[in-house]
């Protein structure tokens, strides 16, 4: 008969977690979201004193003080600033610019990253750090360059002015993305459409561009904030009311003497309605685009 040790019939008792240790735990998750939390309040305080104000009316904040509580809320700053106020022109002036400079510079970009990552010749590295450098360059020197080149040009005062400067200005940090994301993918892909007959274009259209479609919804997610809420550009290239984008729109609001806070606060916060909505539809493949090549 077999005999058994001890040690083999007694059962198995699983460590037992220190008291200490879970309470320190604790104690550091807490002092974690207390910190966090205060820096979501300090955060939202310019957003609630922006809605604050868009509610009520000027002569409410001339005489109560700005913090005070509102004696009425309306929404007719509102109505003020989409009519009166033109916001809904600038608007429609924004997505001029903003949608044609965002095709052209994904487009653009997309050819010269795919030919930086895909062929090797001389100047490949030049070319690319070109690029790179010119994403370093501080766009306030180029203002005087770029309003004489406007004027010399004879675009000065037309949407075609912002949409070149958006598009070119900004091709340097897509590229800079683009070519290092399209580096990433493995080159069997493209030797296997180049045997199944496919030239050169078409394995950029086909292959490359579906496959670059999460770094791409990425950089549309940011250019498109950084075009649509520039303001130093449209304020140098273009001088017509008609033409301005809705942060330049904004600014010609304020009068030399008076000011109506309140209906700029709203068209302010009007102005913001088209950032949050695309950033709230893409934000899965912005997300997703951040975070590539992050693991293995």
């Amino acid at each position: 008969m077999a005999t058994t040790s001890p040690a083999q019939t007694l059962p198995y008792i699983p460590p037992v977690a220190k008291p200490e240790s879970k309470r320190k735990g604790t104690v550091r998750s807490a002092i974690t979201y207390v910190f966090l939390t205060v820096l979501a309040v300090f955060w939202l305080i310019p957003i609630f004193a922006a809605l604050l104000t868009a509610v009520r009316t000027m002569d409410d904040i001339t005489l109560n003080g700005f913090w005070s509580i509102p004696s009425t809320i309306s929404l007719d700053n509102f109505v003020e600033a989409w009519t009166s106020a033109r916001v809904s022109q600038y608007l429609v002036s924004s997505f001029i610019v903003t949608i044609p400079s965002l095709i052209g510079m994904l487009f653009l970009s997309s050819l010269t990253a795919y030919a930086l990552a895909r062929f090797k010749f001389a100047l490949n590295l030049p070319i690319y750090f070109m690029f790179v450098a010119g994403t370093m360059l501080p766009f306030q020197i180029l203002l005087l360059p770029v309003f004489l080149l406007v004027k010399n040009l004879g675009i000065y005062n037309t949407y075609i002015a912002l949409i070149a400067i958006h598009t070119t200005f900004q091709m340097g940090f897509c590229v800079f993305v683009l070519r290092n994301f399209m580096r990433t993918v493995p080159s069997e892909i493209f030797e296997a459409a180049r045997v199944d007959g496919c030239n050169e274009f078409k394995i950029y259209w086909r292959i490359m561009l579906p496959l670059s479609l999460p770094a791409m919804a990425s950089l549309a997610t940011l250019q498109f904030t950084w075009v649509f809420n520039d303001y130093i550009w449209a304020l140098i290239l273009v001088n017509k009311q008609d033409l301005l984008p809705v942060t330049a729109g904004l600014a010609t609001l304020r009068g030399q003497y008076t000011t109506d806070w309140p209906v700029i606060t709203a068209g302010a916060l009007l102005s913001t309605v088209p950032t949050l909505f695309v950033f709230t539809f893409l934000q899965r493949y912005f997300i997703q685009g951040l975070t590539l090549g992050s693991g293995k």
